[in-house]
């Protein structure tokens, strides 16, 4: 199948910047959207910003302006920069990838293990 793997999170001042990177794995045949999410104690997860392959973006309104999605779809990797970092973007965080295995196969929704990002203040 296909395997996601998040990087980059930590623990960072409020003001201060992240670089999340998720590299995609296995019987790839083809990537179409990729994401991120996050998820806060006792939240459920939502959408923090999105880029199809031809590099469309749709980002949640809570981070506009501050983070920046981007995608290699030849390493199929996507990456989050999240600058001026606010106590409210602590959450983990998880990428997402819709892909397909074979050329037969439906895209479906992959995951990876997600990454903690803590914001203090």
């Amino acid at each position: 199948q296909v395997q996601l793997v998040e990087s980059g999170g930590g623990l960072v001042q409020a003001g201060g910047s992240l670089r999340l990177s998720c590299a995609a794995s296995g019987r790839i045949f083809s990537i179409s959207d990729m994401g991120w999410y996050c998820q806060a104690p006792g939240k459920e997860r939502a959408l923090v910003a999105s880029i199809t392959r031809s590099g469309n973006t749709n980002y949640t309104d809570s981070v506009k302006g501050r983070f920046t999605i981007s995608r290699d779809n030849a390493k199929n990797t996507v990456d989050l920069q999240m600058n001026s970092l606010k106590p409210e973007d602590t959450a983990v965080y998880f990428c997402n990838a819709l892909a397909r295995t074979t050329v037969w196969s439906p895209y479906r929704g992959f995951w990876g293990p997600g990454t903690q990002v803590t914001v203090s203040s």
